[in-house]
C-alpha cells in the first residue's frame, strides 16, 4: 500500500506535514509506504530532525510548488515540476494508491479531473465532510462545494456515495439518508429537491428516510445528508465558525470540540477511481496523521471497489 502525501501544501508545510509523517509511523503496527512529494532540500533535513529513518519513507523531489492564490489549471500545466503535478502523475502512473494534499484546493481538483476518471456511471464526482451528531455520533454531509450546481440524479447519486462512505468508513450500518429541505413534507423545496425526492425513494441501494430540516443536521436523524454544494459549503463555513467561537469564549465542550477540522483530517473526494484527500490550508501534523489514517482506511476496505460495484448496472 502506498500513500502519497503532498509535502509542500498548506501554509506550515513542510514542517506539519513531517510531524504528521512522524505521528504516523510512530503509531502505526503496519504503516503503508508513504511517498513524500516535495523539495528534497526542505524534507531531508527535517526527517533527520524528528528522528524519521528515511528508509521508512520514499521521498519524490519536487521543486515547484502550487501556491494557494494560484489558479488551478494554469498552475498545473505551467507547473508541472510541482508536488501536486508530481503527485498526480504517480497516482496515474499506479506508483501510488492513494493522493493527500493540504495545498491549493482548485489544483487538488483538476488534477483529479485530469489525472483520474471517474468511476464508470458517476456524473460527478463530490466532496463530503463529516458533521458531528450531539450525542457523539457522526454524519456525512456531501456536497460541500465542489457542484454548486446539481441536477437530481447527481444527488441522487451523492446519496449512494455517501451511504457507501457512512457504512465503510464510519462503520454505520445500513445508514439513513436524508434529503436536506426547508420542510419535512414530500413536495415541499425549490425545483430540485421536488425532483430529487423521487429518485430518492425509489432508490433500492440507500435507506431514504425523506427530508430533514437544517435544525436536524446536528441530531441523530440522517447519517447522510444531501444536498447541492452551495448549501453544503454554506453549511461546513458555518460549522467552523462555531469552532471558531467557541475556543473564542472559550467554551469547555467535548461536542464543540469535535467541530476541529483536524480531528477528521480531510475531505475526501468520492467518485474518482483512487481516494484523493484534500485537506485545510492550516492544517498541523494532526491533521495530516488523520488524512493519512483515512487515506489507508480507504483502501484496506476497498471502499472505491465497493462504489464501483454499485454503479456497475
Amino acid at each position: 500500500m502506498n500513500i502519497g502525501l503532498d509535502m509542500m501544501g498548506g501554509d506550515f508545510s513542510p514542517l506539519e506535514a513531517v510531524k504528521g509523517v512522524q505521528l504516523y509511523l510512530q503509531q502505526s503496527h503496519a504503516p503503508a509506504t508513504l511517498w513524500l512529494v516535495g523539495d528534497e532540500n526542505q524534507i531531508r533535513p527535517l526527517l533527520v530532525e524528528h528522528g524519521i529513518d528515511a528508509a521508512s519513507v520514499q521521498v519524490v523531489h519536487a521543486p515547484q510548488v502550487i501556491e494557494m492564490n494560484e489558479h488551478p489549471t494554469k498552475a498545473l500545466k505551467e507547473k508541472q515540476q510541482s508536488s501536486i503535478a508530481i503527485g498526480f502523475g504517480l497516482l496515474a502512473k499506479n506508483k501510488m494508491d492513494a493522493f493527500i494534499s493540504a495545498g491549493n484546493t482548485g489544483a487538488m481538483l483538476v488534477g483529479a479531473h485530469y489525472s483520474l476518471k471517474p468511476i464508470e456511471g458517476i456524473q460527478r464526482p463530490t466532496i463530503s465532510t463529516v458533521i458531528p451528531k450531539e450525542n457523539g455520533k457522526t454524519g456525512v454531509l456531501l456536497d460541500v462545494g465542489l457542484n454548486a450546481d446539481c441536477k437530481p440524479e447527481n444527488l441522487n447519486q451523492f446519496a449512494i456515495l455517501g451511504s457507501l462512505y457512512a457504512q465503510h468508513i464510519l462503520g454505520i450500518d445500513q445508514p439513513r439518508v436524508g434529503l436536506l429541505n426547508i420542510g419535512e413534507e414530500e413536495g415541499k423545496g425549490n425545483l430540485l429537491a421536488q425532483a430529487t425526492y423521487p429518485l430518492l425513494k425509489e432508490n433500492q441501494q440507500i435507506n431514504f428516510i425523506g427530508n430533514i430540516e437544517g435544525r436536524d443536521l446536528l441530531i441523530d436523524k440522517a447519517d447522510v445528508m444531501v444536498c447541492e454544494g452551495f448549501t453544503g459549503n454554506v453549511i461546513l463555513k458555518l460549522a467552523e465558525s462555531l469552532f471558531d467561537i467557541s475556543r473564542q469564549h472559550k467554551v469547555d465542550s467535548a461536542y464543540f470540540d469535535r467541530f476541529d477540522f483536524e480531528y477528521y483530517g480531510g475531505t475526501p473526494l468520492l467518485g474518482v477511481t483512487k481516494p484523493v484527500i484534500i485537506g485545510h490550508g492550516i492544517s498541523r501534523g494532526k491533521s495530516f496523521l488523520n488524512m493519512i489514517k483515512l487515506a489507508q482506511k480507504m483502501l484496506e476496505t476497498d471502499l472505491l471497489g465497493k462504489m464501483k460495484e454499485s454503479f456497475l448496472s
